[in-house]
């Protein structure tokens, strides 16, 4: 069924002195929203900015479309003094303004579509860099004045960092996750439910996990860590941009990268990296049998997306192998088959 629009939301967010936005919380975004709800909020153009009035008068329509929990959050918006505003998405197309960048951001963390579900497109030269405070979010210009305010008043305005994306506990806080550090998870990050994120983990936007899992390593943007991996402390994994290729990296199901390990291919189920391994695309590595015999020497790109395979350093050469539970015949058979 085709729906008349693509993504909406109704938000509340902040303003710089000039009338621009900053960010936007989404309380309840909606994807592939009803054809009713569409007519009921009545908007012509993508983003909207909502007066009192305006916000009364889409609660009453909204409240008599059947759309309960979306007149009550109207209702609530109104309430406010903060600044409103209406987004829908017609199309699934990159994003135009700071609130539309927002909702595909809410989107994702609140598990509504995956990482590489949306476009994103020119994402980074639509959202602003901001000083996210004890305060909200500033303005960077405005910062200083704001600073000076709170020392006035004897107060001390805390900047927990400057940056373009917030943490995304501040926006949504997904069901059945645990994050011991919340400042290393940014809002557009998808966390499957048993996904357990600690101290030094990472999780950027448009990245995450199927869940349960543990992270204790960085997962970049683009990065998509299947059920049941584990990544050690201090592994990474590189983004889809890191290398300069259009290759989309992703960790299987229960897969094991050690601590300090990395990799720069996407792996298969159960796959293991050996501790302190970072194996890149153009990493020789020598492909062993089940017998610990030489079959050839492959680049890890080749091997990209393979389950079942062991990569480890040989202590006394050097070298970086790879052991498989499959047979060298069969292996090699995979490997070349589109030779």
């Amino acid at each position: 069924m085709k729906h008349a629009a693509y993504a909406l939301g109704l938000g509340l967010g902040t303003r710089n002195s000039n009338g621009d936005w900053l960010e936007v919380f989404f309380p309840n975004p909606v994807l592939s929203p009803s054809d009713e709800l569409v007519t009921a909020l009545g908007i012509s153009d993508n983003t909207t900015t909502l007066e009192r009035e305006q916000l009364l008068a889409l609660e009453a329509a909204l409240a008599g479309a059947g759309e309960t929990e979306q007149a009550q959050i109207a209702a609530h918006l109104a309430s406010s003094h903060a600044p409103a505003v209406a987004v829908i998405l017609r199309e699934d197309a990159a994003p135009t303004t700071v609130p539309e960048a927002y909702l595909k951001l809410h989107l994702l963390s609140h598990r509504l579509v995956k990482p590489h579900g949306t476009n994103l497109q020119g994402l980074f030269a639509i959202l602003p860099n901001v000083a996210w405070t004890s305060e909200g979010a500033i303005d960077i210009s405005e910062l200083p004045a704001r600073q000076l305010a709170a020392r006035l008043r004897g107060d001390t305005l805390e900047v927990s960092c400057v940056d373009k994306f917030p943490k995304m506990t501040n926006y949504v806080v997904p069901k059945g996750v645990r994050i011991a550090h919340t400042a290393r998870v940014r809002l557009g990050a998808y966390l499957g439910e048993g996904t357990t994120i600690m101290h030094e983990g990472f999780v950027n936007f448009n990245a995450g996990t199927d869940g349960p899992g543990m992270i204790e390593g960085r997962i970049s943007a683009g990065v998509m860590v299947g059920s049941g991996s584990d990544l050690g402390g201090g592994c990474s994994t590189m983004g889809t941009l890191s290398g300069g290729g259009n290759i989309i990296i992703s960790v299987g199901s229960e897969c094991l990268i050690g601590a300090n390990a990395g990799i720069g291919i996407p792996l298969g189920d159960r796959c293991t990296v050996e501790a302190g391994l970072f194996v890149t695309a153009g990493t020789k590595v020598v492909v062993l049998d089940a017998t610990g015999q030489a079959v050839e020497t492959v680049k890890a790109r080749e091997l990209a997306g393979k389950s079942g395979l062991l990569f480890r350093r040989n202590s006394a050469n050097g070298a970086v192998e790879c052991l498989t539970n499959r047979s060298a015949i069969e292996l090699n058979a995979e490997l070349h088959a589109h030779n």
